[in-house]
């Protein structure tokens, strides 16, 4: 089990004076059998107000709102998590996958989003990846193949490049690498969410008490008789280093910081996460 304390910061700056901006924000981590919530604060500097409430999806969501006129935007959440690994389970065949019942459950999570929709070939290497594999034995060995195919590239994708996109350069970060997850398990029918978070990147090395520079990141979740997360980016099982945030289809499901706003030209937007261990 891990402890971590988690300051994420936002500052937006504009050129120009702002006179309104309307926000939300999907920031706090989740409540979860096996990450307890100890402690979570939000601020917006200025705000003029915010409240909470559960999205569709069952993430904590804080829209805030700004009236006056400003130069600059702080968004800081701070929270404290409790992380312990994940229960045990027993792995369910095809069959229950296939299952009307089962097909109709989670048909959010099976049918591909025009950001998920998988290259034909990427379809391919996802069904070649199968063979006579069990449904978590075969999650896994897709996700290891299809990340075999990709660097780790930050600058060339954007926020909103697509899937296909990412794999026909080969190249992306971690929201386009569980985007082409969430694609290549659905191809074969594992139901699949995409997870967004943090993960602290030093796990069991961390000397407790010492902030490190950690990060917002993605990864995905499949069933296969229980949500199981994986972190194609790093080749990893999650474990008690990464904070679930929010899960949905894909990234506009879960985008941590959205808004629009009145006047201020072009805006540069600057962010810090910082984690600590505390036990």
């Amino acid at each position: 089990m891990s402890r971590l304390h988690i300051v994420h910061r936002t500052t937006f700056s504009y050129a120009r004076t702002v006179t309104a901006s309307y926000n939300e924000a999907r920031m706090r981590p989740a409540e979860l059998p096996h990450q307890h919530l100890i402690s979570s604060r939000f601020t917006a500097t200025p705000s003029t107000h915010h409240s909470t409430y559960l999205d569709y999806w069952g993430t904590s969501v804080t829209p805030f709102e700004v009236l006056t006129a400003h130069e600059a935007l702080v968004v800081l959440s701070e929270s404290r998590v409790e992380v312990s690994a994940p229960r045990p389970f027993q792995p369910v065949g095809w069959d229950v996958l296939r299952s009307p019942a089962l097909v109709d459950r989670m048909c959010e999570y099976l049918v591909p989003t025009s950001v998920t929709e998988p290259a034909p070939d990427l379809a391919v290497l996802a069904r070649d990846s199968v063979g006579d594999r069990s449904p978590s034995e075969a999650a896994g060995q897709i996700l290891r193949a299809m990340r075999d195919e990709l660097e780790y590239l930050p600058g060339v994708t954007g926020v909103h490049t697509k899937a296909m996109e990412a794999w026909e350069s080969r190249a992306g970060v971690c929201q386009d690498i569980a985007h082409l997850g969430v694609g290549a398990l659905r191809a074969v029918g594992i139901p699949t969410r995409y997870v967004s978070g943090y993960l602290h990147p030093l796990t069991s090395l961390a000397e407790p008490g010492v902030p490190v520079t950690g990060e917002s990141h993605a990864w995905v979740e499949y069933w296969v008789g229980d949500w199981v997360g994986f972190d194609p980016t790093n080749r990893i099982t999650v474990d008690d280093h990464h904070v679930i945030v929010a899960r949905g289809r894909e990234y506009g499901d879960v985008t941590p910081l959205r808004g629009v706003y009145a006047g201020g030209g072009r805006s540069e937007q600057k962010v810090e996460v910082r984690i600590t261990r505390e036990a």
